[in-house]
């Protein structure tokens, strides 16, 4: 991972367009290649980003000095940083991560439910179990009874950050022409009100989970909110 504290403005080039001006900003350069832009006031969620696979070339500034990062995706959008005033860099070799490791119930309703996706929706086809992405793991890809994508995260107990994770999750892939557009769906046990609201406000769908039923103990009846 390489780490850059500077000042810099960042302009993003695609789909649409966005300009940051200049700040001092905390830069991250992982080893899969992903590049995200973080302030100190917006917790974990990035100002911008640049997903893998991607491209990063460095050049000099103008005449005032400082340097130029231009990276660049698959599909040809751009992410332009232009760097002064670099306090650190530094780079660090972190290894593997062996992951989130999920308490037994919640693992186990992963797996069930993606054994009986069709408790989401007639129609529904299993695409992968932990889908990879650039900031960890979807738990459930699937695809609608139209062919649609949509990403599931499981939790025993929903809550507030569950539903921040998804959003997360959701913003990134449907920057990816080949899965876009993705819609979300957050599946637990038992959903906090305040999260089933906040759900209902990034246009989320909740699926109330029955541990019994989806281990076949009961008629399937896993339902939709």
């Amino acid at each position: 991972m390489r780490i850059v504290i500077a000042h810099c403005t960042v302009d993003y080039a695609g789909r649409l367009s966005s300009h940051l001006p200049e700040a001092k900003r905390l830069l991250m350069v992982k080893a899969d290649g992903s590049v995200s832009i973080h302030a100190d006031d917006r917790a974990y969620k990035p100002l911008n980003w640049m997903s893998p696979p991607c491209v990063l070339k460095e050049t000099a500034g103008d005449e005032d000095g400082g340097l130029v990062w231009t990276i660049t995706n698959k599909v040809g959008e751009r992410l332009v940083i232009t760097l002064r005033d670099v306090e650190l860099d530094s780079s660090h070799e972190l290894g593997i991560d062996p992951g989130l490791q999920k308490d037994g119930v919640e693992a186990h309703l992963q797996e069930l439910l993606a054994e009986q996706i069709e408790h989401l929706g007639n129609g529904w086809t299993l695409v992968r179990r932990e889908y990879p992405t650039a900031i960890g793991p979807v738990d459930i890809m699937a695809r609608d009874s139209d062919g649609a994508h949509v990403a599931v995260e499981i939790k025993r107990r929903g809550e507030i950050d569950g539903v921040e994770q998804l959003t997360r999750y959701l913003e990134l892939l449907n920057r990816d022409p080949l899965l876009a557009p993705v819609r979300g769906v957050f599946a637990a046990q038992e959903i906090k009100p305040q999260a089933r609201t906040l759900a209902a406000d990034r246009g989320i769908e909740c699926a109330v989970l029955d541990y019994e039923v989806l281990r076949g103990m009961d008629d399937p009846s896993s339902r939709l909110f």
